[in-house]
C-alpha cells in the first residue's frame, strides 16, 4: 500500500485565501481580523513549505471577502501576504497587501499619556518604517514597532 504524502483540501466555492503570511504572524492575523469568532469555515496553516519564503502561512475564509481597510491591517503585520478573493471556485482578484502610509482609528497607541487613550479620540499614525513596520503617533509622536501594536 502506497503511503499518503499530502493531504487534500477541498477548494472554497466563494471567500478569500490570505497566502503568504509570515509563519509567526497568523494567529495575529486571525485574531485582528476577528476570524477566531466568525462562524464561517476557516482553514489555516502554518510552517508549510514556500519556495518564495522558506516557510509560510495561509488562511482561507469561506464567505468571507475583505475591505482596504483589512488589507491595510494584514499588511501591518504581514507584509507578504497576498488576498486572493474566490468566486464560484474560480480566482477573480489576486493582490499583494501593501503598507499604507497612514495608519487611522484601528491600532492603539502604546502611549498611556496619549490622549487618544483618555479621550474619544481617534488614533492616527504616520509609518515612518515600511521595512521594519513602525509607526509614529500624530498626537504624542511616540513611535510603536510591530511586535508592540495592538489593534483596536
Amino acid at each position: 500500500m502506497e503511503e499518503r504524502k499530502e493531504l487534500k483540501v477541498n477548494a472554497i466555492e466563494n471567500g478569500t485565501v490570505i497566502d503568504h503570511i509570515p509563519t509567526q504572524s497568523v494567529f495575529q492575523v486571525i485574531h485582528m481580523l476577528s476570524l477566531n469568532v466568525c462562524d464561517n469555515q476557516i482553514l489555516f496553516g502554518t510552517n508549510l513549505d514556500s519556495q518564495k519564503y522558506g516557510k509560510k502561512g495561509i488562511i482561507k475564509v469561506s464567505n468571507r471577502f475583505f475591505d482596504p481597510r483589512d488589507a491595510n491591517k494584514i499588511a501591518l503585520v504581514a507584509p507578504t501576504a497576498t488576498i486572493i478573493e474566490i468566486r464560484n471556485y474560480k480566482v477573480t482578484k489576486k493582490k499583494n497587501v501593501l503598507i499604507p502610509d497612514s495608519v487611522d482609528e484601528f491600532v492603539k497607541c502604546v502611549n498611556p499619556n496619549c490622549i487618544t487613550n483618555h479621550e474619544d479620540v481617534v488614533t492616527h499614525f504616520t509609518v515612518i518604517d515600511k521595512k521594519d513596520v513602525k509607526l509614529q503617533c500624530r498626537y504624542c509622536e511616540k513611535t510603536t514597532a510591530k511586535d508592540n501594536f495592538t489593534f483596536k
